[in-house]
């Protein structure tokens, strides 16, 4: 089943702050020291959405510092031109060593503690109607320890029976199709790319235990170390569920994950939509990889309707398919079951969750301590039943203020790219007009769902917290089946109110801001304007920009994928990106370990025309209102950019550094700010950048894309 519901959907990817469902990867990066105004600025300036004037100075001071920046955050003894990102944060960073309990800190993650504050109280005192009763006993589930450890590793048996029952591949192909068991293929449901009125089965690689196929094949004492870990927490989740014969099954199991590996597609290959768009039908399905018997693998998933199936990473699949016949059947089953109780270790008792965060959080990432569990019950809660938390969480904490005036800052970002596509010198004029029609049919979300999901089909047993979480993701997969087959629905979110992200669908043509990113230090309606343009400004044009990066660019008006360039632009656009490409491979976070400028292509031109998009809408409203005054010595302009690097106060522990590098398409958050001011014209007449900066590029080797 599909683990990933964004499929294609492009993630801001703000860490610790937000669990989001990009795989078992949550990493951190703020977009956020954003928001202030003095008593002057306010009354002169107004607020970022440019209608707020008399708001910002009558309802009160902005919630970070005088006027939205923390100045004690800088280090004043690091030019801005030499690296800009530590200029505006590396006094943050020294104040603020990374709790024992965290894999990265930055200033997310102080919005994150007053959410997660909230939402204890939610979960505490949920109300009286059947769906806040149904949030209140899965929590208790959740925090009853003692009856967890009571019940022991008892809870498991039912689920590890099924796999023991299995006897021949149609019964492994079976599992493999059922919600809340590991499969090497995941089967997934999207809006078609063809058609996005209707939706479309997709089957793309998947199943490896380490996060990514580098570490099962990278050489070096580093990776050595990893595979170690692995196969002694391999050993011991088994040994701990009173499996016999653990240290060979672990080695049988690690040596099929490796052959797995060793097929499946290079992350940056995965990303790009023109090889992974594979329709085929039966017959193909058939011809690529009969061992997966799709007939019956689509009817276990509850999708024996489907005729087509569109494929990911084609070859990966075909050479697993042959891992079916060639891997002896014992050694499936002792791979089902090892990640069964792996991806449900937190739902055993303790000795399995501390195995599991030993292994997964420490080894791998460096956290030094579990998180309270009281926190950590609230994160399966807004996986579980997220939207049921999420009604009551923008009842009490996302102000109808908060969305009108957000809705005014969209539309400024969306007039300002439209002068900028307008004003474009390389793009011709039918692409042009192409690109305003994509524009203009984007579909903004703010805040919360017209609808929430209800969750009242999914029993919950304050006395069987496991059964509760297969239960949740078996409903989460049902609900996906049960939509196939209709028209596609544009009122669904892939992510909860209380979640600090943001996401573009390329398919649905749709940009998501939740409405936990809808405030301080976000955004602040009683900010300075230059600094709510330079912080959730460029985080609003950076997931418009996803309609045009590398990889939205294929997608037209409609969501559909199609080739709308003509050739002269298309050639244009892909010298621009190859530039920035590799601007960021020449970035080196760890020793020999460089930034995969192909793999973040998508996020670095979203980062970039972000902060243009978000200069020239800061810049309108200056047109509009007046230049804004010098505050604290600093300029309109300089605070625009401050905030801009602010918003990705982020730092991460070397495990996690090395994952999100290797794996992930987002560039570690340093670069998401030395990487693109560098770029910006307007950032060097701001900080007076000059040729022997670190970061100075000559005028002819900055990018410019949008």
């Amino acid at each position: 089943m599909s683990k990933d519901p964004i499929a294609m959907k492009h993630v801001l990817f703000l860490a610790g702050a937000a669990t989001i469902a990009l795989a078992p990867l949550s990493a951190q990066a703020a977009t956020g020291a954003a928001t202030a105004a003095t008593a002057t600025g306010a009354a002169a300036a107004a607020t970022a959405t440019g209608t707020a004037a008399a708001t910002a100075a009558t309802a009160g001071r902005p919630e970070y510092g005088d006027f939205g920046i923390d100045l004690s955050a800088r280090d004043l003894s690091v030019r801005p031109g030499d690296d800009f990102w530590s200029y505006a944060n590396a006094g943050f960073v020294r104040a603020h060593p990374i709790p024992a309990d965290r894999v990265s800190y930055g200033v997310s993650d102080v919005l994150q503690d007053q959410i997660e504050q909230q939402l204890k109280d939610i979960v505490e005192h949920p109300g009286d109607d059947a769906a806040a009763r149904q949030v209140a006993d899965f929590y208790a589930s959740w925090m009853d320890e003692a009856g967890v450890e009571r019940r022991g590793a008892a809870v498991l048996q039912p689920y590890l029976d099924r796999i023991n029952a299995v006897h021949d591949r149609a019964g492994l192909i079976a599992l493999f199709a059922t919600p809340g068991f590991a499969s090497p293929v995941d089967i997934g449901i999207i809006p078609d790319p063809a058609d996005t009125t209707r939706y479309v089965v997709t089957a793309s690689q998947s199943g490896l235990g380490l996060p990514g196929h580098d570490y099962y094949l990278n050489q070096g004492a580093d990776y050595d170390r990893y595979r170690a870990a692995y196969r002694a927490y391999l050993i011991q989740i088994q040994t701990l569920a009173g499996i016999p014969d653990a240290a060979a099954k672990a080695d049988a199991v690690i040596a099929l994950e490796h052959r797995m590996a060793e097929v499946q597609w290079a992350p940056e290959r995965s990303r790009d939509i023109q090889q992974t768009y594979n329709p085929m039908d039966r017959a193909q399905l058939a011809t690529l990889a009969p061992q997966f018997d799709w007939p019956n693998m689509l009817a276990a998933a509850g999708l024996g309707s489907a005729q087509t199936v569109v494929v990911g990473e084609t070859s990966a699949i075909h050479d697993t398919g042959a891992l079916l016949e060639s891997v002896p059947l014992e050694t499936w089953k002792a791979y089902l079951t090892v990640h069964f109780i792996d991806n449900f270790a937190q739902y055993l008792p303790r000795a399995f969750d501390q195995a599991n965060f030993e292994f997964r959080s420490h080894t791998l990432r460096g956290v030094e301590q579990q998180r309270d569990r009281w926190k950590r019950g609230l994160s399966v809660l807004n996986r579980s039943l997220g939207e049921a938390v999420g009604r009551i969480y923008v009842e009490r904490h996302f102000p109808p203020e908060s969305r009108r005036q957000i809705t005014e800052l969209v539309g400024n970002l969306r007039a300002a790219l439209n002068e900028r596509l307008r004003a474009n010198q390389w793009m011709d004029d039918t692409t042009r007009e192409q690109a305003i029609a994509k524009l203009d049919a984007f579909d903004p979300r703010l805040g919360s769902p017209a609808q929430f999901v209800d969750y009242s089909p999914i029993r919950v047993d304050r006395a069987d917290l496991l059964g509760n979480a297969v239960r949740a993701g078996q409903f989460a997969w049902e609900r996906q089946v049960r939509r196939f087959g209709g028209p596609v629905d544009r009122s669904l979110w892939e992510m909860t109110p209380q979640t600090i992200n943001a996401y573009y669908d390329p398919l649905m043509n749709q940009i998501t801001f939740p409405a936990a990113i809808l405030q301080p230090p976000y955004f602040d309606p009683n900010a300075d304007p230059a600094v709510n343009y330079g912080a959730i400004g460029a985080v609003i044009g950076h997931e418009i920009g996803h309609g045009f990066d590398d990889q939205g660019s294929h997608f037209d008006a409609q969501g559909r994928i199609r080739d709308w360039w003509t050739p002269q632009s298309s050639q244009r656009f892909a010298e621009r990106t190859q530039a920035l490409g590799a601007q960021y491979n020449q970035f080196e976070p760890l020793p020999g370990l460089h930034v995969n400028g192909q793999l973040t292509m998508g996020e670095n031109i979203g980062d970039l025309g972000g902060i243009e998009m978000a200069w020239s809408a800061y810049r309108r409203y200056v047109a509009q209102h007046g230049e804004l005054p010098v505050i604290d010595g600093l300029t309109g302009d300089q605070r625009f950019f401050l905030a801009y690097a602010q918003s990705w106060r982020d730092y991460w522990r070397e495990g996690l550094l090395r994952e999100v590098v290797l794996t992930n398409p987002h560039a570690p958050s340093m670069y998401r700010v030395n990487g693109v001011v560098r770029n910006v014209d307007e950032w060097y007449r701001a900080f007076n950048i000059q040729p022997g900066d670190r970061l100075y590029l000559p005028p002819e080797q900055r990018v410019h894309i949008w």
